[in-house]
C-alpha cells in the first residue's frame, strides 16, 4: 500500500464518542492531534458524540484518525460509516474491528487456527457463570464480551462472587465472557502494517500493583511498571512476537493494533487473550511505549499511522488504479 502525501490532507481526528470509554479516548485524541499539528498536518478534533458524521463529507475532510475507543468506534461501526463516505481510516477495516472486538468470536476464531487462547465459557445468567466457575476452576475471569479497558471485568476466586461478578459485566453488554485465568507474566505487543509487511514493536512486561492492572492502573496510576526491555529470555520474546503477528493476521486486521498475552508460569507457554484495533495513545498507552524503545517517537507513529489510512473497498488518497 503507497502511502499519501499530507501536505495537503484535511485530517479529522476522531476522538470522544458514546463508548464507556470516552474519558480516555479524548486524551488520546487530543494527544494525536497535538502530534499531527506540530508535524505541520492539517488536523482538527471531530466528536462523534456531538457531531454528525456526514459533516466530515460536507466540510472536505481527506482522511481520519480513529482515536475512539470500545464501541462505536473500535467496532466496525464507524469504519463502515466511513467507508460509505468514501474516507479513509486508519486501524482495521469493517470485519476486523467488529470480530476484534468480540473476544468470543475472536477466540472461536484463534482456536479454530490452533493459536492459544484461555479456556472459556459464554453465559446468560448467574446460574451459567456458577457452572462456567466450576467447570474452569478458580481463578476465573468474568467481563462483558465487547468491552475494553477492564470496564466490568471480575476476578472471581469463589463461587460466591458469580452472581455479582456477572451482574457487573451484564451491565456493559448482552453477551458475557467468562475466561480461565492464567498465572504469570502479563505483556503486550504492538503490531504496525498489513499482512506480510506487519511487523511487531519490542514486548512490554507489566507489573501493576498488587498484580491488579486494572483501568485505573492502566491510565491514571504512576506505580504500575512497564518493562521494555521486557526481562523475558530472547525466545520467548521472539515466540511472543511470532504469535502476536499470526494472530493479528488472522483476524485480518491492518494498519495497527495491539496483542494482550498472558505467559503461563508454570508451563512458559503464551496465551492471546485479546487484540486491540484501536490502541490508547494517552501518556500512559503501551503503543507509544514501545514505538519509543524502537526509536519511534509519538509524532512519527502518528503520521505513520496516518500515511496509511485506508478503505475496505477503494484505493487510499492518491494512489491511481492500474
Amino acid at each position: 500500500m503507497k502511502p499519501f502525501d499530507l501536505k495537503t490532507a484535511k485530517v479529522a481526528v476522531l476522538m470522544g464518542g458514546a463508548s464507556a470509554e470516552r474519558e480516555v479516548s479524548l486524551m488520546s485524541g487530543h494527544g494525536v492531534l497535538d502530534a499531527l499539528r506540530s508535524q505541520g498536518v492539517d488536523a482538527q478534533a471531530f466528536d462523534p458524540a456531538q457531531r454528525e458524521l456526514a459533516d466530515l463529507k460536507h466540510e472536505g475532510f481527506t482522511c481520519c484518525f480513529i482515536a475512539l475507543h470500545g464501541r462505536f468506534g473500535e467496532d466496525g461501526t464507524v469504519q463502515g460509516a466511513l467507508e460509505f463516505l468514501g474516507i479513509p481510516y486508519t486501524g482495521s477495516g469493517v470485519m476486523a474491528s467488529s470480530i476484534a472486538i468480540d473476544k468470543v468470536m475472536t477466540k472461536r476464531i484463534w482456536r479454530a487456527e490452533n493459536l492459544p487462547t484461555p479456556a472459556w465459557q459464554q453465559v446468560d445468567s448467574a446460574l451459567a457463570t456458577a457452572q462456567a466457575f466450576a467447570d474452569l476452576g478458580s481463578p476465573m475471569i468474568v467481563k462483558p464480551a465487547r468491552e475494553g479497558s477492564t470496564i466490568g471485568l471480575t476476578k472471581v476466586t469463589d463461587a460466591d462472587q458469580c452472581a455479582a461478578a456477572y451482574a457487573l459485566a451484564a451491565l456493559h453488554d448482552t453477551e458475557v465472557l467468562c475466561e480461565q485465568f492464567i498465572s504469570g507474566d502479563e505483556v503486550t505487543i504492538a503490531v504496525l502494517g498489513t499482512d506480510q509487511s506487519a511487523r511487531t514493536l519490542p514486548v512490554i512486561r507489566i507489573v501493576a500493583t498488587e498484580g491488579n492492572y486494572d483501568y485505573q492502573a492502566k491510565y491514571f496510576t504512576n506505580t504500575t511498571q512497564y518493562l521494555v526491555p521486557c526481562g523475558l529470555p530472547e525466545g520467548e520474546e521472539a515466540a511472543i512476537a511470532q504469535l502476536a503477528l499470526q494472530a493479528y493476521r488472522t483476524l485480518g486486521c491492518r494498519g495497527w493494533g495491539r496483542a494482550d498475552v498472558m505467559v503461563d508460569a508454570r508451563t512458559r507457554r503464551p496465551y492471546l487473550l485479546e487484540i486491540n484495533t484501536s490502541p490508547g495513545m494517552t501518556s500512559h498507552s503501551l503503543v507509544p511505549m514501545a514505538a519509543r524503545a524502537a526509536g519511534i517517537s509519538y509524532p512519527e507513529l502518528c503520521l505513520e499511522l496516518i500515511r496509511h489510512a485506508t478503505l475496505d473497498y477503494s484505493e487510499p488518497l492518491n494512489q491511481s488504479t492500474p
